[in-house]
Protein backbone atom coordinates (compact mmCIF):
# COMPACT_ATOMS: atom_id res chain seq x y z
CA UNK A 1 0.00 0.00 0.00
CA UNK A 2 1.02 3.43 -1.08
CA UNK A 3 1.69 5.14 2.64
CA UNK A 4 1.03 8.88 1.24
CA UNK A 5 -3.09 7.12 0.05
CA UNK A 6 -2.87 5.41 3.73
CA UNK A 7 -2.63 8.18 5.74
CA UNK A 8 -4.81 11.07 3.40
CA UNK A 9 -7.61 8.41 3.05
CA UNK A 10 -7.57 6.73 6.49
CA UNK A 11 -8.45 7.88 10.05
CA UNK A 12 -4.66 7.94 11.04
CA UNK A 13 -4.31 11.01 8.72
CA UNK A 14 -5.72 13.55 11.48
CA UNK A 15 -3.53 12.00 14.11
CA UNK A 16 -0.56 11.63 11.87
CA UNK A 17 1.04 14.69 12.44
CA UNK A 18 0.81 14.89 16.29
CA UNK A 19 1.90 11.74 16.31
CA UNK A 20 4.92 12.58 14.45
CA UNK A 21 5.30 15.92 16.49
CA UNK A 22 3.56 15.41 19.71
CA UNK A 23 4.15 19.19 20.23
CA UNK A 24 2.14 20.72 17.71
CA UNK A 25 -1.44 20.00 17.55
CA UNK A 26 -2.68 21.31 14.42
CA UNK A 27 -2.75 19.00 10.99
CA UNK A 28 -0.26 19.68 8.70
CA UNK A 29 0.77 18.25 5.19
CA UNK A 30 3.67 15.81 5.76
CA UNK A 31 6.91 14.50 3.85
CA UNK A 32 5.59 11.54 3.21
CA UNK A 33 8.50 10.95 1.01
CA UNK A 34 10.29 9.59 4.16
CA UNK A 35 7.89 7.28 4.34
CA UNK A 36 8.67 5.33 1.42
CA UNK A 37 11.92 3.84 2.22
CA UNK A 38 10.06 1.88 5.00
CA UNK A 39 9.08 -1.31 4.91
CA UNK A 40 5.68 -2.32 6.21
CA UNK A 41 5.41 -4.54 8.86
CA UNK A 42 3.78 -7.38 8.54
CA UNK A 43 5.08 -8.56 12.15
CA UNK A 44 4.81 -7.09 15.26
CA UNK A 45 6.48 -8.01 18.65
CA UNK A 46 6.04 -5.73 22.06
CA UNK A 47 8.36 -6.41 24.56
CA UNK A 48 7.38 -5.35 27.97
CA UNK A 49 9.50 -5.41 31.37
CA UNK A 50 6.73 -4.32 33.91
CA UNK A 51 7.23 -1.80 36.18
CA UNK A 52 11.10 -1.33 35.37
CA UNK A 53 12.49 1.83 36.25
CA UNK A 54 15.88 2.95 34.89
CA UNK A 55 17.85 1.98 37.69
CA UNK A 56 16.72 -1.30 36.88
CA UNK A 57 17.65 -1.25 32.93
CA UNK A 58 21.02 -0.20 34.10
CA UNK A 59 21.57 -2.58 36.85
CA UNK A 60 21.20 -5.23 34.38
CA UNK A 61 23.59 -3.70 32.33
CA UNK A 62 26.02 -4.28 34.62
CA UNK A 63 25.48 -7.16 36.35
CA UNK A 64 26.26 -8.42 33.10
CA UNK A 65 29.02 -6.76 32.38
CA UNK A 66 30.64 -7.28 35.42
CA UNK A 67 29.89 -11.09 35.85
CA UNK A 68 30.41 -11.93 32.14
CA UNK A 69 32.22 -9.11 30.69
CA UNK A 70 29.35 -8.14 27.49
CA UNK A 71 26.01 -6.33 28.51
CA UNK A 72 22.05 -6.73 28.38
CA UNK A 73 21.13 -7.36 25.03
CA UNK A 74 18.97 -4.00 25.63
CA UNK A 75 21.65 -1.87 25.88
CA UNK A 76 23.79 -3.02 23.03
CA UNK A 77 21.15 -2.29 20.82
CA UNK A 78 22.04 1.01 22.13
CA UNK A 79 25.44 0.34 21.63
CA UNK A 80 25.29 -0.62 18.37
CA UNK A 81 22.93 2.03 17.44
CA UNK A 82 20.45 -0.42 15.73
CA UNK A 83 17.56 1.26 17.63
CA UNK A 84 15.42 3.92 17.70
CA UNK A 85 14.86 5.50 20.69
CA UNK A 86 12.10 7.23 22.74
CA UNK A 87 10.82 8.72 26.20
CA UNK A 88 7.24 8.00 26.52
CA UNK A 89 4.91 9.75 28.69
CA UNK A 90 2.58 7.21 30.49
CA UNK A 91 0.58 9.49 32.26
CA UNK A 92 -3.18 8.11 32.60
CA UNK A 93 -6.60 9.52 32.53
CA UNK A 94 -6.93 9.77 36.37
CA UNK A 95 -3.07 10.65 37.59
CA UNK A 96 0.09 11.30 36.32
CA UNK A 97 1.03 8.01 37.97
CA UNK A 98 -0.02 5.22 35.52
CA UNK A 99 -0.77 1.48 37.19
CA UNK A 100 -0.22 -1.38 34.40
CA UNK A 101 -4.14 -1.36 33.27
CA UNK A 102 -3.95 1.89 32.26
CA UNK A 103 -0.78 2.43 30.92
CA UNK A 104 -1.50 -0.80 28.89
CA UNK A 105 -4.87 0.27 27.69
CA UNK A 106 -3.24 3.44 26.28
CA UNK A 107 -1.25 1.19 23.87
CA UNK A 108 -4.02 -1.08 23.44
CA UNK A 109 -6.34 1.40 22.62
CA UNK A 110 -5.30 5.01 22.21
CA UNK A 111 -6.90 6.81 24.48
CA UNK A 112 -6.01 7.32 28.50
CA UNK A 113 -8.34 5.42 30.42
CA UNK A 114 -8.25 5.60 34.22
CA UNK A 115 -6.49 3.80 36.56
CA UNK A 116 -7.46 0.19 37.42
CA UNK A 117 -9.77 -0.09 34.17
CA UNK A 118 -9.11 -1.71 30.31
CA UNK A 119 -9.80 -0.15 27.67
CA UNK A 120 -13.02 1.73 28.87
CA UNK A 121 -13.26 5.81 28.90
CA UNK A 122 -14.29 7.89 31.66
CA UNK A 123 -17.52 8.34 30.71
CA UNK A 124 -18.38 4.26 30.63
CA UNK A 125 -17.42 4.37 26.96
CA UNK A 126 -15.36 1.02 25.48
CA UNK A 127 -12.65 0.65 22.65
CA UNK A 128 -11.55 -1.89 20.62
CA UNK A 129 -8.52 -3.27 21.71
CA UNK A 130 -5.02 -3.64 19.23
CA UNK A 131 -5.09 -7.03 19.05
CA UNK A 132 -8.43 -7.38 18.32
CA UNK A 133 -8.06 -4.72 15.26
CA UNK A 134 -5.12 -6.82 14.03
CA UNK A 135 -7.14 -10.18 14.71
CA UNK A 136 -9.94 -7.94 12.64
CA UNK A 137 -7.00 -7.56 9.40
CA UNK A 138 -6.01 -11.21 9.29
CA UNK A 139 -3.05 -11.46 11.56
CA UNK A 140 -2.62 -13.76 14.56
CA UNK A 141 -2.44 -12.23 17.79
CA UNK A 142 -0.98 -13.47 21.28
CA UNK A 143 0.32 -12.94 24.72
CA UNK A 144 3.01 -14.45 27.19
CA UNK A 145 3.83 -13.29 30.28
CA UNK A 146 5.46 -14.51 33.49
CA UNK A 147 1.99 -12.97 35.97
CA UNK A 148 -1.31 -14.28 35.37
CA UNK A 149 -2.46 -13.98 31.20
CA UNK A 150 -5.47 -12.34 32.37
CA UNK A 151 -3.46 -9.94 34.19
CA UNK A 152 -3.54 -6.01 33.49
CA UNK A 153 -1.10 -5.19 30.62
CA UNK A 154 -1.64 -8.84 28.74
CA UNK A 155 -5.30 -8.43 29.09
CA UNK A 156 -4.75 -4.47 27.64
CA UNK A 157 -4.04 -5.07 24.49
CA UNK A 158 -6.84 -7.83 24.06
CA UNK A 159 -10.18 -7.07 25.80
CA UNK A 160 -12.38 -4.12 27.53
CA UNK A 161 -13.38 -4.28 31.12
CA UNK A 162 -14.31 -2.08 33.83
CA UNK A 163 -11.82 -3.03 36.39
CA UNK A 164 -8.59 -5.28 35.72
CA UNK A 165 -10.01 -7.22 38.75
CA UNK A 166 -12.21 -9.19 36.92
CA UNK A 167 -9.57 -12.12 35.68
CA UNK A 168 -12.46 -14.92 35.39
CA UNK A 169 -14.62 -12.84 33.16
CA UNK A 170 -11.29 -11.73 31.39
CA UNK A 171 -11.18 -15.68 30.52
CA UNK A 172 -14.03 -15.81 29.34
CA UNK A 173 -13.51 -13.36 27.08
CA UNK A 174 -10.47 -14.92 25.79
CA UNK A 175 -12.42 -18.26 25.08
CA UNK A 176 -14.62 -16.30 23.02
CA UNK A 177 -12.22 -14.05 21.15
CA UNK A 178 -10.07 -16.95 20.68
CA UNK A 179 -6.69 -15.28 20.50
CA UNK A 180 -3.87 -17.82 18.89
CA UNK A 181 -1.12 -17.77 21.87
CA UNK A 182 -2.02 -17.24 25.73
CA UNK A 183 0.76 -18.43 27.78
CA UNK A 184 1.52 -17.51 31.16
CA UNK A 185 0.05 -17.95 34.82
CA UNK A 186 -3.20 -17.90 36.48
CA UNK A 187 -4.48 -21.28 36.87
CA UNK A 188 -6.54 -19.81 39.51
CA UNK A 189 -8.80 -18.40 36.86
CA UNK A 190 -9.42 -20.96 34.66
CA UNK A 191 -9.43 -24.73 36.50
CA UNK A 192 -12.52 -25.64 37.97
CA UNK A 193 -11.88 -25.70 41.67
CA UNK A 194 -10.32 -22.36 42.02
CA UNK A 195 -12.96 -20.85 40.35
CA UNK A 196 -15.91 -19.07 41.92
CA UNK A 197 -18.67 -20.11 39.41
CA UNK A 198 -16.76 -23.72 39.47
CA UNK A 199 -16.45 -23.56 35.36
CA UNK A 200 -13.72 -25.41 34.02
CA UNK A 201 -12.51 -23.20 31.31
CA UNK A 202 -9.82 -26.16 30.51
CA UNK A 203 -12.71 -27.74 29.25
CA UNK A 204 -14.23 -24.99 27.55
CA UNK A 205 -10.88 -23.79 25.56
CA UNK A 206 -10.30 -27.77 24.62
CA UNK A 207 -13.36 -27.85 23.18
CA UNK A 208 -12.73 -24.80 20.91
CA UNK A 209 -9.99 -26.20 19.77
CA UNK A 210 -7.10 -24.83 21.69
CA UNK A 211 -4.34 -27.10 22.84
CA UNK A 212 -3.98 -26.78 26.23
CA UNK A 213 -0.56 -26.85 27.87
CA UNK A 214 0.26 -26.73 31.66
CA UNK A 215 4.14 -27.61 31.37
CA UNK A 216 7.11 -26.85 29.66
CA UNK A 217 7.44 -30.22 27.72
CA UNK A 218 3.52 -30.05 27.16
CA UNK A 219 4.58 -26.53 25.08
CA UNK A 220 7.27 -27.79 22.82
CA UNK A 221 5.16 -30.53 22.01
CA UNK A 222 1.79 -29.12 21.27
CA UNK A 223 -0.07 -29.30 18.26
CA UNK A 224 1.04 -25.61 16.11
CA UNK A 225 -1.90 -26.19 14.18
CA UNK A 226 -4.45 -24.97 16.90
CA UNK A 227 -4.30 -21.79 18.80
CA UNK A 228 -2.42 -22.40 22.18
CA UNK A 229 -3.16 -21.61 25.85
CA UNK A 230 -0.68 -22.44 28.04
CA UNK A 231 -1.03 -21.60 32.43
CA UNK A 232 2.35 -22.92 33.95
CA UNK A 233 1.49 -22.08 37.98
CA UNK A 234 -1.69 -20.38 39.78
CA UNK A 235 -0.86 -17.08 40.02
CA UNK A 236 2.27 -15.44 38.42
CA UNK A 237 4.84 -17.81 37.88
CA UNK A 238 7.62 -18.53 40.11
CA UNK A 239 10.79 -16.09 40.01
CA UNK A 240 13.39 -16.96 37.70
CA UNK A 241 16.27 -16.83 40.32
CA UNK A 242 13.71 -19.39 42.33
CA UNK A 243 12.88 -21.08 39.36
CA UNK A 244 16.52 -21.90 38.45
CA UNK A 245 17.45 -22.70 42.12
CA UNK A 246 14.86 -26.26 41.61
CA UNK A 247 15.07 -28.65 39.29
CA UNK A 248 11.29 -29.33 39.34
CA UNK A 249 10.58 -25.71 38.62
CA UNK A 250 13.29 -25.34 35.82
CA UNK A 251 11.70 -29.16 34.41
CA UNK A 252 8.17 -27.96 34.76
CA UNK A 253 8.06 -24.15 34.45
CA UNK A 254 9.43 -22.39 30.92
CA UNK A 255 10.86 -19.35 30.92
CA UNK A 256 9.99 -15.76 29.16
CA UNK A 257 12.43 -16.60 26.26
CA UNK A 258 11.38 -20.12 25.55
CA UNK A 259 7.75 -19.24 25.69
CA UNK A 260 8.38 -16.25 23.26
CA UNK A 261 10.31 -18.78 20.90
CA UNK A 262 7.41 -20.97 21.39
CA UNK A 263 5.04 -18.34 20.13
CA UNK A 264 6.94 -16.81 17.54
CA UNK A 265 7.23 -20.08 15.86
CA UNK A 266 3.74 -20.99 15.91
CA UNK A 267 2.33 -17.66 13.94
CA UNK A 268 5.91 -17.01 12.07
CA UNK A 269 4.43 -19.16 8.57
CA UNK A 270 1.25 -17.04 8.93
CA UNK A 271 0.87 -15.36 5.66
CA UNK A 272 -0.58 -12.00 7.08
CA UNK A 273 1.53 -12.25 9.83
CA UNK A 274 1.15 -11.49 13.68
CA UNK A 275 1.60 -9.39 16.68
CA UNK A 276 2.85 -10.79 19.91
CA UNK A 277 3.31 -9.12 23.57
CA UNK A 278 5.87 -10.48 25.49
CA UNK A 279 5.65 -8.86 29.18
CA UNK A 280 8.44 -9.82 32.05
CA UNK A 281 5.53 -9.07 35.02
CA UNK A 282 7.25 -10.31 37.86
CA UNK A 283 9.54 -7.34 37.69
CA UNK A 284 6.61 -5.10 38.80
CA UNK A 285 6.08 -7.82 41.31
CA UNK A 286 9.65 -8.00 42.49
CA UNK A 287 9.61 -3.79 42.39
CA UNK A 288 6.92 -3.25 45.03
CA UNK A 289 8.28 -6.27 47.14
CA UNK A 290 11.83 -4.47 46.94
CA UNK A 291 13.04 -7.55 46.26
CA UNK A 292 16.59 -7.69 44.53
CA UNK A 293 16.96 -10.96 43.23
CA UNK A 294 13.59 -11.30 42.17
CA UNK A 295 13.97 -8.03 40.03
CA UNK A 296 17.61 -8.70 39.01
CA UNK A 297 16.87 -11.92 37.55
CA UNK A 298 13.48 -11.55 36.17
CA UNK A 299 15.43 -8.53 34.42
CA UNK A 300 17.78 -10.92 33.02
CA UNK A 301 14.78 -12.82 31.85
CA UNK A 302 13.07 -10.39 29.95
CA UNK A 303 16.58 -9.26 28.11
CA UNK A 304 16.81 -12.96 27.32
CA UNK A 305 13.32 -12.71 25.06
CA UNK A 306 14.77 -9.35 23.72
CA UNK A 307 17.18 -11.48 22.35
CA UNK A 308 14.97 -14.13 21.01
CA UNK A 309 12.82 -11.35 19.20
CA UNK A 310 15.71 -9.59 17.98
CA UNK A 311 17.13 -12.66 16.42
CA UNK A 312 14.02 -13.21 14.80
CA UNK A 313 13.46 -10.05 13.35
CA UNK A 314 17.07 -9.59 12.16
CA UNK A 315 15.94 -13.04 9.86
CA UNK A 316 13.10 -11.95 8.86
CA UNK A 317 13.36 -8.29 7.91
CA UNK A 318 9.52 -7.50 8.15
CA UNK A 319 8.95 -7.35 11.78
CA UNK A 320 9.26 -4.30 13.86
CA UNK A 321 10.26 -4.88 17.57
CA UNK A 322 9.17 -2.58 20.39
CA UNK A 323 10.95 -2.39 23.67
CA UNK A 324 9.74 -0.66 26.56
CA UNK A 325 8.37 -0.24 30.35
CA UNK A 326 4.78 0.63 31.58
CA UNK A 327 6.02 2.82 34.59
CA UNK A 328 8.45 2.81 36.79
CA UNK A 329 8.32 0.92 40.36
CA UNK A 330 10.55 1.75 43.53
CA UNK A 331 13.17 3.19 41.17
CA UNK A 332 15.95 1.19 42.54
CA UNK A 333 19.94 2.21 42.04
CA UNK A 334 22.97 1.20 42.48
CA UNK A 335 24.00 4.05 46.32
CA UNK A 336 27.45 5.25 46.32
CA UNK A 337 30.34 3.74 48.78
CA UNK A 338 33.78 2.78 48.95
CA UNK A 339 32.33 -1.19 48.81
CA UNK A 340 29.83 -0.53 46.03
CA UNK A 341 31.50 -2.88 43.42
CA UNK A 342 32.36 -5.24 45.47
CA UNK A 343 28.46 -5.37 47.42
CA UNK A 344 26.74 -5.36 44.20
CA UNK A 345 28.76 -8.16 42.77
CA UNK A 346 27.54 -10.12 46.01
CA UNK A 347 24.38 -10.54 44.23
CA UNK A 348 26.11 -12.91 41.99
CA UNK A 349 25.53 -15.43 44.70
CA UNK A 350 22.20 -15.16 45.61
CA UNK A 351 20.34 -18.18 45.24
CA UNK A 352 16.86 -17.37 46.40
CA UNK A 353 14.61 -14.18 46.09
CA UNK A 354 13.36 -12.53 49.51
CA UNK A 355 9.85 -13.99 49.04
CA UNK A 356 11.89 -17.37 48.76
CA UNK A 357 13.58 -16.03 51.88
CA UNK A 358 10.09 -14.39 54.00
CA UNK A 359 7.62 -17.60 53.10
CA UNK A 360 10.00 -19.76 54.66
CA UNK A 361 9.70 -17.96 58.17
CA UNK A 362 6.89 -18.41 60.88
CA UNK A 363 6.11 -17.44 64.21
CA UNK A 364 7.82 -20.74 65.15
CA UNK A 365 11.33 -19.86 63.56
CA UNK A 366 13.98 -18.83 66.10
CA UNK A 367 16.66 -16.26 65.46
CA UNK A 368 19.29 -18.94 64.40
CA UNK A 369 17.38 -20.40 61.98
CA UNK A 370 16.52 -16.98 60.46
CA UNK A 371 20.26 -16.24 60.28
CA UNK A 372 20.93 -19.69 58.40
CA UNK A 373 18.14 -19.11 55.90
CA UNK A 374 18.92 -15.89 54.90
CA UNK A 375 22.85 -17.17 54.28
CA UNK A 376 21.68 -19.68 52.55
CA UNK A 377 20.05 -17.63 50.28
CA UNK A 378 22.24 -14.45 49.84
CA UNK A 379 25.59 -15.69 51.20
CA UNK A 380 25.50 -12.88 53.41
CA UNK A 381 25.14 -13.50 57.83
CA UNK A 382 23.04 -10.77 59.18
CA UNK A 383 23.04 -9.52 63.14
CA UNK A 384 20.90 -10.99 65.58
CA UNK A 385 18.99 -7.88 66.20
CA UNK A 386 18.24 -7.92 62.46
CA UNK A 387 16.75 -11.22 62.82
CA UNK A 388 14.71 -10.60 65.24
CA UNK A 389 13.26 -7.46 63.96
CA UNK A 390 12.32 -9.61 60.99
CA UNK A 391 10.88 -12.40 63.51
CA UNK A 392 8.48 -9.66 65.00
CA UNK A 393 6.32 -9.30 61.59
CA UNK A 394 5.58 -12.73 62.23
CA UNK A 395 3.50 -12.01 65.47
CA UNK A 396 0.49 -11.44 64.41
CA UNK A 397 0.40 -12.16 60.22
CA UNK A 398 -3.21 -12.21 58.78
CA UNK A 399 -3.99 -13.04 54.97
CA UNK A 400 -5.64 -9.80 53.93
CA UNK A 401 -6.98 -8.84 50.50
CA UNK A 402 -4.80 -7.19 47.74
CA UNK A 403 -2.74 -7.46 44.73
CA UNK A 404 0.89 -7.36 46.16
CA UNK A 405 2.07 -8.95 49.87
CA UNK A 406 -1.06 -9.57 51.15
CA UNK A 407 0.33 -11.63 54.51
CA UNK A 408 2.33 -7.62 54.73
CA UNK A 409 5.78 -9.96 55.01
CA UNK A 410 8.51 -7.47 56.12
CA UNK A 411 10.26 -7.23 52.65
CA UNK A 412 11.66 -3.51 53.26
CA UNK A 413 12.80 -4.33 56.42
CA UNK A 414 14.89 -7.41 54.31
CA UNK A 415 15.50 -4.99 51.97
CA UNK A 416 17.36 -2.42 54.35
CA UNK A 417 19.72 -5.09 55.86
CA UNK A 418 20.92 -6.00 52.44
CA UNK A 419 21.21 -2.52 51.41
CA UNK A 420 24.16 -2.71 54.10
CA UNK A 421 26.15 -5.39 51.59
CA UNK A 422 24.65 -4.98 48.21
CA UNK A 423 24.35 -1.30 48.17
CA UNK A 424 21.25 -1.35 46.40
CA UNK A 425 18.61 1.28 47.64
CA UNK A 426 15.32 1.91 46.47
CA UNK A 427 13.09 5.28 47.07
CA UNK A 428 9.52 3.35 47.87
CA UNK A 429 7.73 -0.05 47.26
CA UNK A 430 4.99 1.42 44.40
CA UNK A 431 4.46 3.07 41.32
CA UNK A 432 6.34 6.18 40.08
CA UNK A 433 5.72 8.60 37.05
CA UNK A 434 9.15 8.20 35.31
CA UNK A 435 8.78 8.47 31.13
CA UNK A 436 9.35 5.18 29.85
CA UNK A 437 12.08 4.12 28.20
CA UNK A 438 10.75 3.10 24.65
CA UNK A 439 13.09 1.39 21.71
CA UNK A 440 12.26 -0.20 18.32
CA UNK A 441 14.19 -2.07 15.66
CA UNK A 442 12.68 -2.94 12.19
CA UNK A 443 10.32 -1.60 9.67
CA UNK A 444 8.15 1.43 11.31
CA UNK A 445 10.70 2.58 13.78
CA UNK A 446 11.69 5.40 11.61
CA UNK A 447 8.39 6.63 12.79
CA UNK A 448 9.26 6.93 16.33
CA UNK A 449 10.48 10.91 17.40
CA UNK A 450 12.19 11.31 20.40
CA UNK A 451 9.28 11.96 23.33
CA UNK A 452 5.90 10.52 23.04
CA UNK A 453 2.69 10.26 25.03
CA UNK A 454 1.55 6.57 25.28
CA UNK A 455 -0.97 6.52 23.13
CA UNK A 456 0.79 7.60 19.89
CA UNK A 457 2.24 4.28 20.10
CA UNK A 458 -0.96 2.85 19.32
CA UNK A 459 -1.45 4.51 16.37
CA UNK A 460 2.06 3.99 15.13
CA UNK A 461 2.17 0.15 15.34
CA UNK A 462 -1.50 0.57 12.91
CA UNK A 463 0.81 3.00 10.90
CA UNK A 464 3.44 0.32 10.88
CA UNK A 465 1.56 -2.47 10.04
CA UNK A 466 0.25 -0.37 7.36
CA UNK A 467 -3.59 -1.48 9.46
CA UNK A 468 -6.25 1.35 9.02
CA UNK A 469 -8.24 2.50 12.09
CA UNK A 470 -11.68 1.29 10.14
CA UNK A 471 -13.45 -0.90 13.03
Amino acid sequence: MNRRKFFKNGSLFAIGATLLNPFEGNTKELDFDTFKKNKKAKNIIVIISDGMSNGTLNMADIYLNRKTGKGSNWLQLYKDNKVTRALMDMSSASSIVTDSAAASSSWGSGFRVKNGSLNVGVKGEEYLPIWQKFKKAGKMAGCVTTVPITHATPAGFCIASKSRNSQESIAEMYLDLKFDVMMGGGNNYFASESRKDKRDMYQEFSSKGFSVVKNKKEMFSCDNSKPILGVFYNDGLPYSKDRESSKELTESIPTLAEMTKCAIDKMKNHPDGFVLQVEAGKVDWAAHGNDIAGLLYDQLAHDEAVKIAIDFAEKDKNTLVIITTDHGNANPGIIYGKDADDNFDSIQNYKQTNEWILNGIGQETTVSQTIDRIEYANKTIIKEDEAKEILNFYSNIKLEEGLYNPKHLPFKVLADIQKKHNSVGWISMDHSADYSELAMYGPGSDLLKPFIKNTDLHYLMLEAAEVEDKF
